[in-house]
């Protein structure tokens, strides 16, 4: 069998993908490029720095229904359910106090967009109200959307449904990863684990097929304005200073993505007692460099 990786960068980091197939490598290209394509087009649509994106265009408009995307209206539903099952402690309205803590700039280029007026940290998700029927949201307050810790998981389930024909392929966006089929030695694909202090070494590999595994990381994104990591604790306002990530094993991207923030923002304790509800499997990394991890997470342990 061939294979052709090819990378890009989109949605503020690099983007990864490798298929391996017995087809042509100018149709694996032809693939590739939707793939990327796909990508370009959830981050216009989603990107809370992009003034002219659509997220940040209904952010202007409070107290009325707008009828969005059906690919924004999903993400909103899906981030508004994934706030229920964590009782707010991941919140898609987290916007404004991530722009409080010093994340209101464009990682790579650096752009600020125009500020939503009288926009509030102390906005929650129970200030969205969708409507499925009519695919309108309504913001009963000022606030700022932000489906960060989505909106990769997402582009990477689309990018999914493109490539899933072929034998083998991965698609890996800054360390969120689905893993589809086999390698070119059929068999699972392994996926190392990043040291948290050591940029270029693995701590553990796992071995994946036909799964996502995310992760969240404390050593990311670290604002220069506070000092504070990025994933930030909507209730009480605060970074954990005691993990340095969590990675998650999910069906499907967005779901691993949005659950790994949520996982590492709840602890440990917390965190492994609602991936065990969810029946997700995860992985913790202290400030120690220990290593936890759900009972069946040692189904993919490689290594």
């Amino acid at each position: 069998m061939k294979s052709v990786v090819r990378t890009a960068i989109c949605m503020d980091t690099l983007i990864t993908v490798k298929v391996v197939s017995v087809h042509s490598e100018q149709f694996m290209h032809q693939s590739i490029d939707q793939v990327f394509d796909l990508f370009t087009f959830v981050e216009a649509t989603c990107s809370r720095f992009d003034e002219n994106s659509e997220i940040r265009k209904i952010s202007h408009h409070i107290g009325s229904a707008v009828t969005v995307s059906p690919l924004l209206f999903e993400a909103i539903r899906f981030s508004i359910e994934l706030a229920e099952m964590t009782n707010g402690v991941f919140d898609p309205t987290i916007g404004r106090l991530m722009e409080e803590k010093g994340f209101a700039r464009h990682y790579l280029n650096g752009s600020i967009p125009l500020p939503i007026t009288d926009a509030t940290p102390a906005a929650s998700y129970k200030d969205i109200e969708i409507d499925e029927i009519r695919r309108t949201v309504k913001l009963s307050k000022p606030l700022v959307l932000d489906l960060g810790a989505i909106a990769k998981g997402m582009a990477i389930d689309l990018g999914k449904r493109i490539l899933e024909g072929f034998e083998g392929f991965y698609i890996d966006a800054g360390g969120d990863i689905y893993a589809g089929g086999t390698n070119e030695n059929r068999q699972p694909w392994r996926i190392g684990i990043r040291h948290p202090l050591e940029k270029d070494l693995t701590i553990c590999t796992l071995s994946i097929s036909d799964m996502a595994v995310c992760t969240s990381g404390s050593y990311e994104r670290i604002s220069k304005h506070s000092g504070n990591h990025h994933l930030i604790n909507p209730l009480n306002q605060a970074s954990r200073e005691d993990l340095y990530s969590c990675t998650v094993v999910a069906p499907f991207a967005m779901l691993a993505d949005g659950a790994s923030t949520a996982a590492f923002v709840l602890g440990y304790e917390l965190g492994r007692q609602w991936l065990d509800e969810a029946e997700l499997q995860g992985l913790w990394i202290t400030s120690s460099l220990q290593l936890y991890m759900t009972n069946d997470m040692k189904r993919y342990w490689y290594e």
